[in-house]
């Protein structure tokens, strides 16, 4: 009898990186950092964003820029609310919403809480 053993180093990866994480868990770190951690959590949730609609949405220097300028943060937060919301809904098989004005206005008073609001939607995912 022959003993084989399966080679796992072709079979394919999950596209979607894993970024789960507690949304209170990012209030906590993004209030310690004074929003530094925001720079790092607005990196992976583009990752995130940008692998389950299977295009860019929101490219990395706005990802970066976006934790530091208001501005650009709110339209981070337009984007992730128009266009990266919307295909992890489908991928979920929820019912399509445009969220984009909601998490616009978050991200300009509240970006903390607009983070922790999608933070719970990517966790859905997983």
């Amino acid at each position: 009898m022959e003993n084989k053993s399966e080679e796992t180093w072709n079979t394919p990866k999950s596209s979607i990186p894993t970024f789960k994480v507690d949304p209170i868990v990012v209030l906590i770190l993004s209030l310690l950092t004074c929003g530094l951690y925001l720079i790092y959590w607005n990196l992976k949730a583009s990752e995130v964003l940008n692998a389950v609609a299977e295009r860019e949405i929101i490219s990395n220097p706005i990802a970066i820029f976006a934790g530091c300028c208001y501005p650009i943060n709110c339209y981070f937060f337009y984007l992730a609310g128009k266009e990266g919301l919307p295909a992890i809904q489908r991928r979920l098989g929820y019912q399509v919403k445009d969220d984009s004005l909601l998490y616009l206005i978050l991200g300009l008073f509240f970006p903390m809480v607009a983070a922790m609001i999608l933070q719970n939607e990517i966790n859905k995912l997983y």
